[in-house]
């Protein structure tokens, strides 16, 4: 028998199999030599009171054996040499897994990417910090994987009716990833095991007889009566088949190459902001309601913030417990950050992002207060914005990948810091006055809204934090039109628009979901399959 229960247990229960096994029959009133063995299905902490609790949603075999997998892999079988095709631009988890799509449903992927394969693109990064230098097609944005990539490998999503979110997940697994991501109630791969798994995603549409073509930049989309039929390269080559586009929230050229082409497009509401980072003890503690932090039991504590300040949303984001801040510019004269950590999440510090909304209609204001001569109502005015605001994080950083830095009071007092803490940011940060440069749309809210965490949560509003500027990647800030049923172009055919950078996912696993729906559309409108 198959038994499904919810159990609350200490830290140190959970933790040891022999002590959760003795209370989960405890609970049943049934002999040890019943349970032939359990499945964890969903863990969350429960740290709502002072003593913190592990909640399992676990599947208990009772007089019967469990089965041997966890989940079922997907046989994805070699193509005939007839096989239609179509073309997938970008690498990223919207493009590999529409590519995977593409192949159950018996066509064969043209992944086309700018940036290198995941190995080589280790080096790219590395050169960001060494040597202060931005390569604009191989960097912590663009390159095989995406920029989920080199930036921690959170799955938590909350569009779980855009898709299947446990058939990602288990298709993560299947080339590599821990199974434990299956009931994690914010499942993490870490930054150091990504990229064996992209690579192995990498092979298996090569050995199914997909192409994959690296430093390929997609300059031209072939049109045809109105129709997308192929995409040119900019060094002149033709990949010919209707056309997935998940180009990635980054790829500026791209949204101005279907601007310049009059491929409708829209500006679209952003998040921008600065990066913060405490210690991670700290977190810990006050997280945790105790001195002693996290002590041998308990994961590196997370948190979430929300609030509103001024009509705007104020919040934390893409929060990474014992992670680092990385270098996240795609050119060399923007300094643009994000944070990532190792799967361990065992490092020195805490760091999330702090941003406010911005919407469409702030754009006059904020482009006045940046001094930039745009016109508000063109598609690529939030662009703009966003360029203009990473433009200043270099102005302000010394003019290389060295970020513009402030204490956290300090900024939430509009004070000069004298001085700076550690911080994990490698290429280093200088003290700058984020308060004064900032837009005040911006800076404003974002005081409003850290003074307000620092209410929740004592401790939290401290000089021992960082703020680090600039956070400016939340999401794109265009989003290239399609109908909702075909999930392609509106006006344009043989065009599906896919994932982050077409503004319809947030994260890897919502852009893998998208990339196997635009996948499944192209199948059924080109070719029916």
């Amino acid at each position: 028998m198959i038994k499904n229960i919810r159990i609350r247990v200490l830290p140190q229960v959970w933790r040891d199999a022999e002590q959760l096994e003795a209370q989960v029959c405890r609970e049943l009133s049934i002999s040890r030599k019943e349970l032939w063995g359990l499945r964890t299905k969903h863990t969350s902490i429960d740290a709502r009171q002072r003593q913190v609790m592990v909640q399992l949603d676990l599947d208990l075999y009772i007089n019967e054996a469990p089965p041997q997998q966890t989940f079922r892999p997907v046989d994805y079988r070699e193509l005939p040499s007839d096989a239609p095709q179509a073309v997938v631009v970008g690498a990223g988890p919207g493009g590999l897994f529409s590519a995977l799509r593409l192949i159950e449903r018996g066509i064969r992927p043209i992944l086309l990417e700018r940036g290198r394969n995941v190995h080589d693109r280790r080096r790219d990064v590395a050169l960001i910090t060494r040597e202060q230098r931005v390569d604009p097609n191989s960097n912590y944005c663009f390159g095989e994987g995406g920029a989920g990539a080199f930036s921690d490998g959170k799955l938590f999503t909350r569009s779980k009716k855009r898709g299947n979110v446990q058939g990602v997940l288990e298709g993560l697994c299947q080339f590599g990833a821990d199974t434990g991501i299956l009931d994690a109630s914010h499942p993490h791969i870490g930054t150091e095991k990504l990229p064996a798994i992209i690579a192995g995603i990498r092979e298996r549409i090569l050995a199914c007889g997909g192409e994959i073509h690296f430093e390929t930049i997609v300059s031209e989309l072939m049109l045809d009566a109105g129709k997308v039929v192929g995409v040119r390269s900019s060094e002149g080559r033709e990949f010919m088949g209707p056309v997935i586009l998940a180009a990635g929230h980054s790829a500026r050229d791209i949204y101005r190459m279907l601007f310049d082409k009059g491929i409708p497009i829209e500006s679209k509401g952003l998040a921008i902001g600065c990066r913060l980072e405490h210690p991670q003890s700290l977190i810990d503690r006050i997280q945790y309601h105790s001195k002693e932090g996290r002590g041998d039991y308990l994961p590196a504590a997370e948190y979430s913030f929300v609030t509103q300040a001024d009509g705007r949303g104020v919040y934390s984001f893409c929060m990474c417990p014992g992670g680092v801040i990385v270098p996240s510019a795609t050119r060399s004269e923007e300094v643009v950050v994000n944070g990532m950590s190792a799967s361990s999440r065992g490092g020195r510090w805490a760091n999330a992002a702090m941003v406010t909304e911005i919407r469409v209609e702030d754009i006059p204001l904020l482009a006045s207060q940046l001094h930039l001569d745009i016109d508000p109502t063109s598609p690529l005015a939030m662009m703009a914005v966003q360029e203009e605001i990473e433009h200043q994080s270099w102005l302000n950083g010394g003019r290389s990948q060295v970020a513009p830095a402030q204490r956290m009071t300090d900024f939430v007092g509009s004070r000069l810091s004298a001085d700076l803490p550690a911080s994990s940011y490698s290429p280093g940060v200088v003290a700058s006055p984020l308060h004064f440069w900032l837009p005040r749309f911006i800076s404003a809210r974002l005081q409003e809204g850290l003074q307000a965490f620092g209410k929740k949560a004592h401790g939290f509003l401290t000089n021992e934090a960082l703020l680090v500027g600039t956070e400016t990647r939340t999401s794109s800030p265009v989003r290239i039109p399609r109908d909702r049923e075909t999930l392609c172009h509106p006006t344009i055919g043989g065009l599906y628009p896919c994932g982050e950078g077409a503004g319809y996912a947030g994260g890897i696993v919502s852009s893998a979901m998208d990339g196997q729906r635009c996948a499944d559309a192209l199948a059924a409108q080109c070719f029916n399959c």
